[in-house]
């Protein structure tokens, strides 16, 4: 660390250091307020959050915080990015995805801000044969091209390939990715296939097109499944490592080998996970590239995707945000290719005004935000580099663990890998059930109003493997049965709050209740009588001081009126009522157990 010189000039010259021991106290007092007594170590665990792997966010983190030198941009062990100018120059390259042949998309997003080209080709997306129409009028001496064909790979490739040489293209002159992923596509499908056609697709890139990758190692699969973030790393590493032995056996050099390969990973909408996940994978390769013996070809070669997982049907339109945090996340996080898919992916196939907005997250970020031209601009950051260290640690052990297992193939024909998914995502739905892991427009702020956002369907992806989830799965359903009931009887279920006193006194549950309901697509009616709300559920909604006097009566007359069930926003034991709703109750139970109450199926 270099020590600048006392220039008199610094704002805090005049006062004393604070001391950790000192900032220990004054967290003491506050918890103490709260009727918490913990002291020194503890006091800042009780601030501290847990997050999957076993990793926890602390409240405060200094200079005493201990992480391994990152090293220097470029070098080895590649933390703070594979190249040592970073995304200076340019900024990241603007990947666009294509699964289906739409009228002048391909061209539209090379023309306003795309620079390259992630085409998904044969099952499930764009006919082998149409390869030539997708990229027709493309100048591929200028634009990158990324396949994703699956078992069609090898055909995708040839027809790629014959474009080039068609259109006159030098073979020193082609860039991108031929996206053989032989083991990503079983995960997708459960399906193997043979290694030797992607082994000669390698040789033969290595040997003519030195820009031209044949791997691409998708991580994609085990995120979708539901995996934590060390275990996305993890199984990436395994099907690297699995790749290079493959490539290596085919008579390929271990430089060779590892200049076939690039690694896509999923940026989500939580910025500093994304960040560490990007720069630990970088670590993690080039420990496995030191251990082969070739520590100069660590440098891994990263494409990020903004998460499917994260991505919402209803009120879509928020998924603009997540995807912008995202993207923010893995430029910072030092990916050299991101794709943001259009908010309405998950709906179908994009309109131009999302393919528009996709484009533009990264323009705006690039040239008006500037967020490319600082290298590596989380580093140094303490908290950063002990989470990116801490993510490394588990993401190594899960590594470790599936090659003690024989290696990602053989966990992938088990089940164990399908297993330890299936542990890691049950334990996120119950977060994401009492709403601990918040989801804007869907478990928090439902708009029931809203009109649904209509598109034509997309090519359905290859399945057969393991499951893809998202996040608002069970909540969706939940208002899918809503949905139907108001489409059979012309209304929504409703539920009637109950307030209780004044404004001041009620409005707090009062809102908290309205959007747990709305969450399960059950409409709150807070206007006129019990009887003429067209409910028969209630929830009594006021402060606990009038809770103690008024519950047990308000429930009692609710009752008289014909509410079947009382509910009461917040804690306690009150006579008459039946159930209650908190902050952090089952949402997903009590709202399936209401809707099962009230005959919605």
């Amino acid at each position: 660390m270099t020590v600048l010189p006392d220039d008199g000039l610094s704002l805090a010259a005049e006062f004393p250091d604070a001391t950790h021991e000192q900032w220990q106290r004054l967290v003491e007092g506050v918890l103490r307020k709260s009727g918490k007594e913990h002291s020194g170590e503890a006091a800042e665990d009780a601030l501290s959050t847990t997050l999957e792997d076993g990793l926890r966010t602390r409240p405060l983190y200094t200079a005493r915080e201990s992480a391994p030198d990152p090293g220097l941009p470029g070098f080895a062990p590649f933390v703070r990015g594979s190249r040592p100018a970073g995304g200076i120059t340019s900024g990241w390259d603007v990947r666009q995805r294509h699964t289906a042949l739409t009228e002048d998309a391909v061209l539209a997003d090379l023309e306003n801000g795309g620079t390259s080209l992630w085409l998904v080709v044969g099952e499930g997306g764009i006919p082998v044969s149409d390869l030539g129409r997708a990229l027709d009028g493309v100048y591929l001496d200028l634009a990158p091209v990324v396949l994703d064909a699956g078992r069609d790979t090898e055909q995708a490739a040839e027809a790629l390939l014959r474009l080039y040489a068609a259109k006159g293209v030098d073979a020193e002159a082609v860039r991108g990715g031929l996206g053989g992923d032989p083991l990503g596509y079983e995960a997708r499908t459960g399906t193997p296939l043979d290694f030797a056609p992607y082994a000669a697709l390698a040789a033969r890139c290595a040997e003519q097109y030195p820009g031209l990758r044949a791997l691409t190692v998708d991580a994609l699969p085990y995120h979708e499944a539901g995996g934590s973030a060390a275990q996305e790393l993890g199984a990436s590493l395994a099907t690297g490592v699995a790749y290079l032995r493959e490539l290596t056996e085919a008579g390929l050099g271990i430089e060779q080998a590892a200049a076939q390969l690039e690694f896509r990973y999923a940026a989500t909408a939580d910025q500093f996970l994304t960040i560490a996940k990007l720069r630990a994978a970088r670590r993690l390769w080039a420990r496995v590239a030191e251990v082969c013996g070739a520590p100069a070809a660590g440098g891994q070669v990263q494409h990020a995707v903004t998460s499917p997982v994260m991505m919402t049907r209803r009120d879509p339109w928020v998924n603009m945000l997540r995807t912008t945090v995202a993207t923010l996340a893995a430029g910072v996080g030092g990916a050299e290719a991101v794709t943001v898919l259009p908010f309405d992916h998950v709906l179908g196939l994009p309109d131009a005004f999302a393919r528009r907005i996709a484009r533009n997250t990264s323009s705006i970020l690039i040239e008006e935000s500037h967020l490319a031209r600082v290298i590596d601009p989380a580093g140094g950051s303490w908290y950063v580099e002990r989470l990116t260290d801490e993510l490394a640690e588990a993401a190594w052990q899960f590594f470790r663990s599936v090659e003690r297992d024989g290696g990602q193939a053989a966990v992938l024909r088990s089940g164990r890998i399908r297993t330890d998914l299936a542990t890691t995502w049950a334990e996120r739905s119950k977060r994401l059930a009492k709403r601990r892991e918040p989801i804007t427009g869907v478990s928090e702020f439902p708009l029931l109003a809203e009109k649904p956002v209509e598109r034509t369907p997309a090519p359905e992806p290859p399945s057969g493997g393991l499951p893809r989830v998202r996040r608002d799965e069970a909540y969706e359903e939940l208002r899918a049965r809503s949905d139907a009931h108001l489409a059979a009887t012309g209304a929504r279920p409703r539920i009637y709050l109950a307030t209780i006193g004044s404004p001041a006194a009620y409005t707090a549950r009062a809102t908290f209740a309205a959007n747990l309901f709305q969450a399960g697509g059950i409409e709150p009616v807070t206007e006129g009588s019990f009887e003429d709300s067209g409910a028969t559920e209630a929830v009594l909604c006021s402060s606990d001081a009038l809770y103690a006097e008024q519950a047990g009566p308000t429930a009692e007359s609710l009752r008289a009126a014909g509410a079947r069930q009382v509910f009461l926003a917040g804690r306690g034991d009150y006579p008459g009522i039946d159930s209650y709703v908190f902050a952090g109750c089952d949402a997903v139970d009590v709202l399936s157990a209401t809707l099962d109450r009230m005959g919605v199926s």
